[in-house]
């Protein structure tokens, strides 16, 4: 055979090898891949196995009891309070006045002092006065005496007329000029009095009782009795009253109350509702409601006898209604809501927790007094309340503000603190 022919045999099988090598390697990368994905599939098998772990783990948390805090509910006699707010209001504001013209020549008050009805303030210069009393007086002595010697002269008239030794024109004649000096002395009189009145308000005494402000005139100065801003101002804060208003659907108890003959309680606070100030107790009602505000006024009335409330200050008032005898009353705190209404987390000896739908009453402070649905003595949830569903269990880590043991597990968790366990949810 000759060496082309050898050589054109040779060409076709080189060509089939580069086509055999191609396919092999396709064949290699596949088996590889598949080697690869089939041992690596077992790592995620394990994570996999981790992760269901873990959520093992926290599906036995969830089973785990929460851990709260529990309150005894107590009966005892609930106090019912209406809350309003008030301004004090002086029963008298007198502002003092000279009556007469005159140089103020004395001030007998302090500033803020407090003065008793008739205590003298001030005086003005009493000398003029003084001389027209003085005079007053001489022209009544000078009348009184041609009163006297007119008497006289009647009576001799008269015992003439009846011996016919005189006219009877003449005793009528002294009989007029008798009642004329009369007239004079009683004119003179009231000139008395008028005087002495003046120079009585040359000093200037206090009308009520109660505490001065501050001074509106010096001492030297000339006042007159037609001075707008006066000597000075007392205002009378024992007794003292409040002016204070409630919500119109609230007036019918209070009315209730007053018609009931029993004397209503009130209380002020100061701004902040936390410093009690003074006692009292009510003592009117408006007549009518504000359309603008739907509200009632109501006075009280208060001693103040410590001086704690001045006039114009304002207040909160604390006014005591009623008293419900024998109530169940529990915190504030364990009192959720829903769009049912109200409920309590309610703990029976076994820890087992039963939602429980109650009636309230009013509040005072973090009380709630419980109308129905709950007895004294029941326990319930104050704290802890978030993981709380019906039938569960909890772990009581408080109750009524001590301190309970629980299981070592959980205090482990929470480090042995009985809070930080009752909040951990």
């Amino acid at each position: 055979m000759s060496q082309d022919k050898r050589h054109e045999l040779a060409q076709p099988g080189g060509r089939r090898s580069a086509f055999v090598l191609p396919g092999s390697l396709l064949v290699l990368a596949i088996a590889a891949t598949g080697f690869y994905f089939q041992n690596s599939s077992a790592a995620p098998d394990g994570k996999n196995q981790a992760g269901n772990g873990r959520q093992g783990r926290h599906h036995d948390d969830e089973d785990r009891p929460a851990v709260v805090a529990i309150e005894t509910a107590g009966k005892t006699d609930f106090p019912v309070y209406l809350n309003g707010l008030g301004t004090v209001t002086a029963l008298r504001t007198v502002t003092v006045k000279p009556r007469v013209d005159g140089e103020l020549v004395k001030v007998a008050f302090g500033e803020g002092q407090m003065v008793k009805e008739g205590d003298l303030l001030a005086e003005i210069d009493p000398r003029p006065f003084q001389i027209q009393l003085q005079q007053a007086e001489g022209q009544l002595l000078r009348d009184e005496a041609l009163l006297n010697n007119a008497e006289i002269d009647h009576g001799r008239y008269k015992t003439l007329l009846e011996q016919d030794s005189i006219a009877a024109q003449q005793t009528a004649t002294q009989e007029a000029q008798v009642k004329q000096y009369r007239g004079n002395v009683e004119i003179d009189k009231a000139q008395v009095d008028n005087a002495r009145l003046q120079l009585g308000y040359s000093k200037l005494t206090a009308p009520i009782a109660g505490r001065v402000g501050l001074r509106q005139v010096d001492q030297g100065n000339i006042v007159h009795g037609n001075d707008v801003n006066g000597v000075v101002v007392i205002t009378q804060l024992q007794p003292i009253s409040v002016v204070f208003t409630l919500p119109e659907d609230k007036v019918q108890a209070v009315v209730q109350r007053r018609n009931s003959n029993q004397a209503v309680n009130v209380t002020a606070y100061d701004r902040a509702g936390k410093t009690k100030l003074a006692e009292g107790r009510l003592l009117a009602i408006d007549n009518q409601i504000d359309p603008t505000t739907g509200t009632l006024k109501l006075k009280a009335q208060f001693d103040n006898r410590e001086n704690t409330l001045f006039a114009n200050q304002f207040v909160n008032i604390k006014m005591h209604l009623d008293t419900l005898s024998a109530v169940t009353q529990v915190s504030s705190a364990a009192i959720q809501h829903d769009t049912q209404g109200a409920f309590v987390y309610v703990v029976d000896p076994e820890k087992t927790v039963q939602i429980r739908r109650v009636t309230l009453g009013p509040t005072e402070g973090d009380k709630v007094a419980v109308l129905e649905h709950l007895a004294a003595g029941e326990t319930v949830v104050v704290e802890g309340t978030d993981q709380l569903r019906e039938g569960g269990q909890v772990d009581v880590a408080e109750k009524d503000g001590q301190a309970v043991a629980a299981s070592p597990d959980v205090l482990n968790k929470t480090d042995g603190n009985p809070r930080k366990r009752a909040r951990r949810s």
